[in-house]
């Protein structure tokens, strides 16, 4: 067991001083061999294909179990957390289907942005104290954040996978700072769900096999974001206006009740993806695209998916007066487009326009994946035609 001594209090006070200096809401310390039983369940989550077309994950797979392979000097692990709770519960955007819900994490700065800069601050502080050696970390590396975070005891992994905390709920930015400093260790968070099943109930796909357990093919952040490729058909209707993530099973969460808004400015949400009108998003061209997400994490996805995403909120929001803008986008350069159009045009044109619009278009168009999109429509209307 590691000894307090003086040196050691006066580190922890620093780093705690410091992280509440730069507007985290929790910090606290673990061992690098705090997640024993990581390695076993990221193996099985990856066995299983839960972890989709997500094949970095499988890549890592040894160094994201354990924080002594990524970094075999690490002595002590340092979790931080910060608040970026919303001022409402963001369902209840979604029964706006003219707007498009973007999760909270994503409606202002690239949180990877704003918490890294910070961590660096205070990894400098840690070195200038104690010396030694630190590297920081924010999601982008192989490093288990929500594990580590249970066993520092910012909170626990709930049923829906995320981590909850008894007094921000689900709503918390996670990082870490890896060091050669020996600090004590704070101690675990207990599982706190019990019985409740909330979050689970939520989830629009089912995208939860079995309480804290996620398939993340089923999931709506993963489709349409980590998702490459069109959105399978069965997951269409479901995805409803959600154009980037999905906060349904966050926001189900009781514990939200604690959850105090964030209070830090650039974390606030930006007024323009509060609520964007599904019609200005489909007339982003590339270059539209970046301006308007410049420094958010929406952009890392690019225009092409995003759009993609716009078309299918588009098509479950059944307002003809869309049928116009998606129209033009059946011409767009991106194939993934232009097959996401032809579904919402489906929903948007009475059957007559639509049919006499697929035999202009399917006469131009060169590629496969967009004609099955065709096909499919078309078969879909003539199932209605007959009840099936």
């Amino acid at each position: 067991m590691r000894t307090l001594t003086s040196d050691t209090q006066k580190l922890r006070g620093l780093i705690d001083r410091e992280a509440e200096r730069a507007g985290f809401a929790v910090v606290a310390v673990t061992s690098p061999d705090s997640i024993p039983l990581a390695p076993s369940r990221l193996a099985q989550f990856v066995a299983e294909g839960f972890h989709g077309s997500m094949g970095w994950m499988e890549e890592t797979l040894d160094r994201r179990g354990d924080p002594s392979a990524l970094w075999p000097e690490v002595r002590s692990v340092i979790v931080l957390a910060m608040n970026y709770g919303p001022e409402h519960d963001p369902r209840e955007l979604l029964e706006r289907r003219d707007r498009g819900a973007v999760s909270v994490y994503a409606r202002n700065r690239d949180y990877h942005d704003v918490m890294k800069g910070r961590l660096k601050e205070i990894a400098g502080k840690i070195v200038a104290k104690a010396g030694g050696d630190v590297k920081v970390f924010v999601d982008t590396a192989p490093v288990m954040e929500k594990p580590l975070a249970e066993a520092a005891g910012v909170g626990w992994q709930g049923k829906h996978t995320n981590l909850v905390s008894r007094e921000h709920g689900s709503w918390l930015f996670l990082g870490s700072i890896f060091t050669t400093a020996e600090l004590v260790a704070d101690t675990r968070e207990a599982d706190h769900c019990g019985s409740c099943h909330a979050c689970l109930d939520a989830c629009p796909t089912d995208a939860f096999p079995a309480p804290y357990r996620l398939d993340a093919r089923r999931c709506i952040s993963y489709l349409t974001i980590e998702n490459k490729g069109p959105i399978p058909l069965e997951f269409r209707e479901a995805i409803g206006n959600r154009i980037y993530g999905c906060d349904d099973c966050l926001a189900a969460c009781p514990w939200n009740k604690f959850a105090q808004m964030a209070s830090e400015a650039k974390l606030a949400a930006r007024e323009d993806l509060r609520e964007p009108k599904l019609s200005d998003l489909l007339e982003l061209d590339d270059a539209a695209f970046r301006t308007f997400f410049s420094g958010s994490p929406v952009k890392r996805i690019g225009r092409d998916r995003f759009i993609r995403n716009v078309l299918i909120a588009a098509g479950n929001c059944a307002d003809p007066a869309l049928a116009g803008q998606v129209t033009g986008l059946l011409s767009d350069a991106s194939p993934l487009v232009r097959g996401a159009a032809v579904w919402a045009l489906s929903r948007l044109l009475p059957e007559a326009e639509f049919n006499a619009c697929a035999d202009v278009a399917l006469a131009l168009e060169g590629d496969d994946g967009v004609c099955e999109e065709w096909q499919q429509a078309l078969d879909g209307i003539s199932q209605k035609e007959i009840g099936l």
